[in-house]
């Protein structure tokens, strides 16, 4: 399983909640599967997804659900040292590590050798860290979105590549002011 197909699995799932989704492919994925107002497509700042989503849960009420990459939270471990300490009940991030840095033309990244991004969360004291593969993403997302009283941090384990998908034609703007309307009205 890919990361397309995983998003795809997972689609149903996270619709109905605000979204802040990694750059590049998985952005253009989520949108290409299925393009929502609630959805917050990152473009061009790799490694802060997660960091936008927490921040997003210390602010609202409602589920944030962050989905990130290995190769961004490599990019910004420190995110999960700030998840671990201050992450509210209402935040799930889930990072999909497919070993490689999927956007930038698929090089490995040190997932594929000695890094575990389970063990370096729960170092940085991510209570509630969960790896599997990718097959079983939906459930134990599923048990995450119900659980309210707890953060999560979900990795899934799928294999490195792409499918062809277009470039996002909303601008940051535009993505940015029909997100800021949707947190509004909910």
């Amino acid at each position: 399983m890919n990361r397309f197909n995983l998003l795809k699995l997972i689609q149903k799932q996270i619709r109905d909640y605000h979204v802040i989704c990694n750059i590049g492919y998985p952005s253009q994925e989520l949108f290409k599967l299925d393009d929502r107002s609630n959805y917050f497509y990152m473009l061009g700042t790799m490694g802060l997804c997660s960091s936008i989503g927490l921040g997003l849960s210390l602010s609202i009420d409602e589920p944030v659900i962050s989905i990130d990459g290995d190769g961004s939270i490599l990019m910004n471990m420190n995110t999960l040292a700030t998840i671990g300490n201050r992450s509210p009940n209402n935040f799930t991030l889930l990072i999909i590590d497919n070993g490689s840095y999927g956007s930038t033309g698929d090089q490995k990244t040190f997932t594929n050798e000695k890094t575990s991004l389970k063990k370096v969360a729960m170092g940085a004291g991510c209570k509630n860290v969960i790896e599997c593969d990718g097959i079983e993403t939906p459930q134990v997302l599923s048990e995450a979105i119900k659980c309210t009283n707890k953060s999560y941090v979900i990795i899934s384990k799928v294999k490195p590549g792409n499918i062809k998908v277009k470039s996002i034609p909303l601008n940051p703007i535009k993505i940015k002011e029909r997100f800021k309307k949707n947190i509004i009205k909910s």
